[in-house]
């Protein structure tokens, strides 16, 4: 199947020859934007499996757009596309949901083929980034104490969440009702103090949870 992307970024010349390249390799560029209030709602509209990005746009901010696309529909893949290789502006991206980041010195070649390995939900930084992150999240989770044990049945409603399903969906899947599942994911959240489903996808990937298995 074609993949369908978002391209955002505020200056026109760079947004257009984004889209241009993508849509000469095969891609489908199904909107584009020059803010974060017209990224949100053009993929309200649309629902692109992709988001190229740009970190600094006009309000809300690229990490805010992100954490809000991720947030509405987890199955997205985005990829940071900034002119900043900064330590903070990276972490901000990866804690909000992206999965690939890139500065925007790297070639056609090198976008194209980081689009492709984000598409299939594969991690890709510019060189020297992927050390960064990993290194910084292993320091956080050394940092962490124990962790609250989850039951079998929430860790299963963990890892579909994780996958983007709805909550119908796991209800359906798991023979259970709307509101069960709903208590689980209540439970969930605060056994780990969190807030959100964003937070729960970070924790289950960080922490290795298979949730590319069928499930």
């Amino acid at each position: 199947m074609t993949v369908r992307v978002m391209v955002v970024d505020d200056h026109p010349m760079w947004r257009d020859a984004v889209e241009s390249d993508l849509t000469r390799a095969g891609y489908e560029v199904v909107a584009v934007a020059a803010n974060g209030r017209e990224a949100l709602a053009r993929f309200a509209a649309t629902e692109p499996d992709l988001v190229v990005l740009d970190l600094q746009i006009p309000a809300p901010d690229g990490v805010a757009v992100t954490t809000d696309i991720i947030d509405r529909r987890p199955q997205t893949r985005v990829l940071v596309l900034s002119a900043s290789g900064e330590q903070d502006d990276v972490l901000a991206a990866v804690t909000a949901g992206a999965t690939g980041y890139l500065v925007k010195s790297a070639s056609r070649e090198e976008l194209l083929a980081a689009v492709a390995r984000v598409a299939d939900g594969e991690p890709v930084f510019t060189a020297g980034l992927a050390g960064l992150v990993l290194g910084e999240f292993q320091r956080r989770s050394a940092a962490e104490p124990d962790e609250p044990r989850l039951t079998d049945r929430e860790t299963e409603v963990l890892r579909m969440v994780a996958k983007g399903m709805s909550y119908r969906a796991i209800a359906e899947r798991l023979v259970l009702s709307h509101r069960t599942v709903q208590n689980h994911v209540q439970n969930v959240l605060r056994k780990l103090q969190m807030h959100n489903r964003v937070e729960l996808t970070r924790y289950a990937i960080e922490r290795g949870l298979d949730v590319d298995d069928e499930v």
